[in-house]
This record gives structure tokens, sequence and C-alpha cells, in this order.
């Protein structure tokens, strides 16, 4: 326990700011999921549509500095390819 009152405030701070981006990371991994989930059950069309919403969300949380702005900029790529890659797959069957 902190002896000096500013710290113990700025655990205060933390334990309130640590479960709020606990939150916000839940809900862009959600997104994330029903993304990867409908690439899974090749609903192409869906995914497409889908992925601006699943970008939105990845790049709040960037903002937010709940994760940094790299790691959304690969989470976007590796979607991306992985959506490309399928739709890629679909066309040549």
């Amino acid at each position: 326990m902190p002896n000096i009152k500013s710290a113990a405030k700025r655990m205060r701070q933390e334990r309130v700011r640590r479960a709020r981006n606990k939150i916000r990371r839940r809900q862009m991994r959600t997104a994330i999921r029903r993304f990867r989930d409908m690439l899974q059950e090749k609903q192409l069309t869906e995914a497409r549509e889908f992925l601006p919403t699943v970008y939105s969300e990845i790049d709040k949380k960037a903002r937010k500095g709940v994760i940094h702005k790299n790691a959304a900029a690969r989470y976007k790529a590796r979607l991306t390819k992985r959506l490309q890659q399928l739709e890629s797959e679909g066309a040549e069957s």
C-alpha cells in the first residue's frame, strides 16, 4: 500500500482505467472474432461489409490508447490480407 496520498490516488485511477480498458479490448476482440467467424464460414460478402465496422472498432481503441497504433495497423492488415486470400481462392474455384 502506498504511503503517499498522490500514489494512493494514482492506484485508484489505474484500477478504474484498467477495468475500462478491459471492456474496450473485449469489444474490439469480439468484433474481430465475429469477422473471423464469417471468414471461417465462407460468408465473404458479409465479411466484406462488416470489415469497416471492425476497422472502426480497432481505430477507436488505438485512439483511446487501449492498443498501440502500430498494433492497430497490424490487426487491420492481417484481417484484410486473410479476406483477400479467401476471395482469391473463391475466384479460382
